[in-house]
């Protein structure tokens, strides 16, 4: 029996070990991506002056001037566009599958919405480059025709992005709030069906308030990855580093600067790439922080 108790003790010190160097793994992880970003970001920020690299919007590397402000707004617009597309349409699907849906279609379209988790980034932007981009050009070109905007763009730009980054967020927020609405004790549910309510009343007042910690950390994480978002960005976005006019005309994101211009920055241009990272690092942490206290105001 001591034998037996001794090799159970053993074991669970040694699983309790695992877990302890698995957590100081993950916590070490994040501690060497935030010193290696702030220690050769910071410098640069220094160098090139915080305002002016903030706020300048101007971006010439051979000219040593670098403005990141058209890139920060670029983020925000195509963020904001994608949060406007795919968080209404997240929600209302998970509502959806959780309390409306017929159970013989809830196998495929749970699998489809799964799916769409796993399609690569590449794929989202062949599709938007074959199938968005026309059709937000010729409804450019008609918008111009009957005069309400200026410039029709080539169908790259802010709105074929938030698109494109809607769909992709889709299936984040679709589990992440399905789950949490599920996880909501029945009895508020039928009790509010009991009292009179009606069946959308009763999943508007009280179902969703009761699992909004969940659909907000599901809303967080689209955001995440909304504003982090590359590939598919770099392929609809058009790239160009100006401040847009309209949700018509293209722009360039934080990330894809990153990503088209590393290859080939050396010296200060490198530092100011490293730096652009910096503030988008900042941006997802205010982001998360300001979930979190929402979060906790509410409760």
């Amino acid at each position: 029996m001591k034998q037996a108790a001794w090799k159970a003790r053993i074991k669970e010190v040694f699983m309790q070990a695992v877990f302890f160097i698995a957590a100081c793994a993950s916590i070490l992880a994040v501690i060497l991506i935030c010193v290696f970003l702030f220690a050769n970001g910071l410098p640069a920020i220094g160098k090139i002056g915080p305002m002016e690299f903030l706020l300048g919007t101007r971006w010439k590397p051979g000219n040593n001037i670098f403005g990141i402000l058209p890139f920060i707004l670029g983020s925000i617009y195509v963020t904001a566009g994608a949060i406007l597309i795919g968080v209404p349409i997240g929600i209302l699907t998970s509502i959806f599958m959780a309390y409306y849906c017929p159970k013989k279609i809830y196998r495929p379209l749970k699998a489809a919405t799964e799916l769409l988790a796993g399609i690569p980034s590449v794929v989202y932007g062949f599709f938007g480059m074959v199938i968005v981009v026309p059709i937000i050009r010729d409804f450019g070109r008609t918008l111009k025709m009957m005069g309400l905007v200026e410039k029709s763009g080539d169908g790259k730009g802010i709105l074929t992005t938030s698109i494109v980054l809607g769909m992709m967020i889709l299936p984040t927020i679709i589990g992440t709030t399905e789950s949490a609405m599920r996880a909501v004790p029945p009895q508020y549910y039928e009790g509010s069906l009991a009292l009179g309510a009606t069946q959308e009343r009763s999943i508007f007042k009280v179902v969703i308030p009761a699992a909004k910690s969940g659909v907000i950390t599901g809303i967080v994480l689209g955001i995440g990855r909304a504003i982090g978002e590359t590939m598919a960005v770099m392929m609809v976005v058009g790239n160009q580093p100006r401040i847009p006019g309209s949700i018509l005309e293209g722009c360039r994101t934080l990330t894809t600067n990153i990503v088209m211009e590393m290859g080939y920055a050396a010296d200060l241009h490198k530092e100011a790439l490293i730096a652009t990272a910096v503030v988008l690092f900042v941006f997802i942490l205010i982001i998360n922080l300001s979930f979190s206290a929402l979060k906790r105001r509410g409760k």
